[in-house]
């Protein structure tokens, strides 16, 4: 039986880039989710949707379908003197704050003399990503999951995650 819209899904995954794993749950708490809602990559959700519980298998997802194509015109050009007492690497994540207030992370791309060039795109955006993903439970959402959208799992403690997805590759958040 295939996964419905609004079940309560549980995976645990490894996901490559090529032969590298960027990340993994695997021996930890299990991603849990709301199928359909948008709440994992799309691609991923995609390819697990006729798989039933206990199944595993292997799902490509393309980057289109993932954290999407690298987008060259989302990079940004700022003054050094806005990194005051900040010690910069080429390839460092920084967070700041978006327009909206929301939190947003770049990657420095270069640093010059006067200027520190930063990258918006996802770090794994443009990358074809190969998830080993294992179905450890399907189950239709209670009342309050249907209507708020959030499993219950998600705010198991010291999980890391509590519904935000923490900082998993696999964009549950």
């Amino acid at each position: 039986m295939a996964i419905e819209n609004n079940q309560i899904v549980s995976i645990e995954y490894e996901v490559r880039d090529g032969g590298n794993v960027v990340d993994s749950n695997v021996g930890g708490h299990p991603l849990t989710f709301m199928f359909g809602k948008g709440q994992i990559i799309p691609g991923l959700e995609a390819g697990i949707a006729h798989m039933n519980m206990g199944d595993k298998g292997d799902v490509l997802v393309k980057a289109a379908d993932a954290y999407g194509d690298y987008n060259e015109e989302a990079q940004q050009e700022l003054p050094r003197e806005q990194f005051a007492g900040i010690d910069l690497n080429v390839g460092m994540t920084l967070y700041g704050q978006g327009e909206d207030g929301g939190t947003v992370q770049v990657t420095v791309k270069d640093i010059k003399d006067d200027a520190v060039i930063i990258d918006f795109n996802h770090p794994l955006a443009g990358k074809d990503l190969m998830f080993t993903v294992t179905i450890s439970n399907i189950r239709d959402a209670s009342a309050e999951e249907a209507m708020t959208g959030i499993p219950a799992e998600n705010c198991v403690e010291d999980s890391g995650c509590c519904g935000s997805g923490g900082n998993h590759g696999c964009g549950c958040h």
